[in-house]
Order: structure tokens, then C-alpha cells, then sequence
């Protein structure tokens, strides 16, 4: 495993622990959880150029963990994990949100995820997508509204 700057072994543990916490594997639907080596090295990977917000999102999970049931994040049972990731996620810190945006991402991009989905395995550009057109007029409104913004 490659080092990422400012994430200690133990801040790896936590996170690898929060993503897994967030999206567990579901064998129903054969998906990985998001602890899934493949997309954790990615979660990582992606952490990285933002490694002190993730560090700080770590810390407020961890203080959360330790005012409440005065116990480590992996000493949890599985009601009482679920209950600090509901708090954790109502904080709306922006460290937090941060988080949270880098795992769904690296999830929602890995080609078993995105299979499971029956979406295709493939950037969405230079393909694209096809989009349906909507009302346009509905903008009129918008567009009739006088300037409220002053000219540079």
C-alpha cells in the first residue's frame, strides 16, 4: 500500500472502517461494500490531494464516538455504528461532506458497481449520455427578470 501524507496507519483503519460503515457489501446484489480493497486503494488515492480535511473529518467521527460511548470506532456494535454515522453524517462540516462526496465517488466509479447498476462500465464522455429535452419555457420567467446584478 502506497504512504498517503498526513494519514497515519490508524487514520487509514478509521476510514477504511467509515467507508465500509456507509456501504457494506450486499451479496443479494453482488456488490462490493466500499471496504472493498480495489475501492478503498482508490478512496485513498482520491483522499490523498485532501488528506488534512479527511484527517479532520476522521477526528470529528472519532471525538463523536468517544462523547457518546466513551469507546473506539471498531469496539462498536453494529446498532450503535449505525447511529454514530447517522450523527456524523448530520454535522454537515464540510470536512464531513467531504468524506463522504470522496467515498460515494470512488464507489459509483468502480465498473462492478456501475454493472450491479446496469449502467455501462464507461466514462460517460466522449460518449455521452442522451438527455431529454424539457420545457424550455419555463426559463421565460428568468428571463424577463429585470438585471440585479451590476455591469464590470
Amino acid at each position: 500500500m502506497p504512504a498517503h501524507a498526513d494519514l497515519t496507519t490508524e487514520d487509514r483503519r478509521r476510514l477504511e472502517l467509515v467507508a465500509k460503515m456507509m456501504i457494506p457489501a450486499c451479496d443479494g446484489y453482488a456488490v462490493p461494500g466500499a471496504d472493498d480493497p480495489a475501492i478503498f486503494a482508490d478512496i485513498l488515492t482520491t483522499a490523498e490531494s485532501q488528506s488534512a480535511s479527511i484527517v479532520e473529518a476522521l477526528k470529528i467521527f472519532n471525538d463523536l464516538t468517544d462523547t457518546r460511548y466513551f469507546k473506539d470506532l471498531a469496539e462498536l456494535d453494529e446498532t450503535e455504528r449505525d447511529l454514530m454515522l447517522a450523527d456524523f453524517g448530520a454535522s454537515r462540516a464540510p470536512e464531513v461532506c467531504l468524506l463522504v462526496r470522496v467515498v460515494l465517488q470512488c464507489y459509483y466509479r468502480d465498473d462492478r458497481v456501475l454493472s450491479a447498476l446496469g449502467q455501462p462500465t464507461r466514462a460517460p464522455f466522449p460518449q455521452g449520455y442522451v438527455v431529454e429535452q424539457g420545457d424550455w419555457s419555463l426559463l421565460d420567467p428568468v428571463k424577463q427578470r429585470a438585471k440585479f446584478y451590476r455591469e464590470v
